[in-house]
This record gives C-alpha cells, structure tokens and sequence, in this order.
C-alpha cells in the first residue's frame, strides 16, 4: 500500500518537473535550444529519444561551465583573454577523463600505504608486546620515584 502511495506521489512529482521545464521560454535559458539539441543528436546514438527536461538541462549545464570558465578568465589581472589563459581556464573540462585517472592511481597508492601501515602495526604488535612496555613503564616509574627522593634526602642534609 506504502509503495503505491510513493510510487503515485513520485509520477506526481515527475508530471509537476515536466510542466515546468515545458514552460521554460526560450529566452530564459543561455544558447538556442535547437542548436544544443542539434549538438546532442550528433554525438548521440540515432535511437536515443531526448527528452525536454535533459535538452533544458543540458543547456542550463553549458551555461554553467561558460559562468565558471569566465569567472576564471576574470581572475587574470589583463585586459585582453589571451587564448593560453582559455587553455587553462578549461584545463578540467578537457582533460576530466586523465584528471579521474589520475585520482584512482592516487587512491589505489594511498589504499597501499593503509596496506604497509596495517602489516607494520600486526608486526609491532607481534613482536613488542604491550605487556613489556607496561613492565618498562612500571620499572621506570620507581626508578625515578627512588631517584626523587634520594636526591630530595640529599638535599635535606645540607
């Protein structure tokens, strides 16, 4: 019953994101839609349908990355974009699939070193047991408390 109830309340959901996307004019969203559709179709696979919310999305998205890529091309300090600073300013976007690379050979490095860690910490506790150190610690701990106060005596004579 629970699941009919969020499966109705979910299509509602849906139908009520479809009107809104279908209400969107043209002039609210950054580049022609027909010129981003065409651009999807493209790349694409022929039987792939696109659905309004994802062209409207897509476009919305595009639009984004420019805002972003400007605001970067805006920390330079000069007056005129110089087609280096575009190169850097779009360096993620172009280069996402090395950058993803990239952070997995990391994470795989840095799952080794937890590995190394892990084998070096059963070995120390392998072979120093926690019970010796508790002995050296107790050990210590009269020597220095027959130190203080032999030398607290020492000092009492004079």
């Amino acid at each position: 019953m629970e699941e009919e109830n969020s499966t109705e309340e979910n299509e509602e959901t849906e139908e009520q994101i479809t009107e809104t996307v279908e209400e969107v004019p043209d002039d609210d969203l950054p580049f022609a839609k027909a010129e981003v559709v065409r651009l999807m179709k493209e790349n694409l696979d022929s039987d792939k349908m696109i659905r309004e919310r994802v062209k409207v999305e897509m476009n919305r998205f595009l639009g984004d990355v420019l805002q972003n890529v400007c605001k970067q091309l805006n920390d330079y300090p000069y007056t005129t974009i110089e087609y280096e600073m575009l190169k850097e300013s779009t360096y993620a976007y172009n280069n996402i699939t090395r950058i993803n690379k990239e952070k997995e050979r990391i994470l795989l490095h840095l799952d080794a070193i937890k590995a190394d860690c892990d084998a070096l910490a059963m070995d120390v506790k392998r072979t120093m047991k926690l019970k010796d150190v508790e002995e050296e610690d107790e050990d210590f701990a009269e020597f220095s408390s027959s130190n203080i106060s032999e030398e607290t005596e020492d000092e009492e004579e004079y």
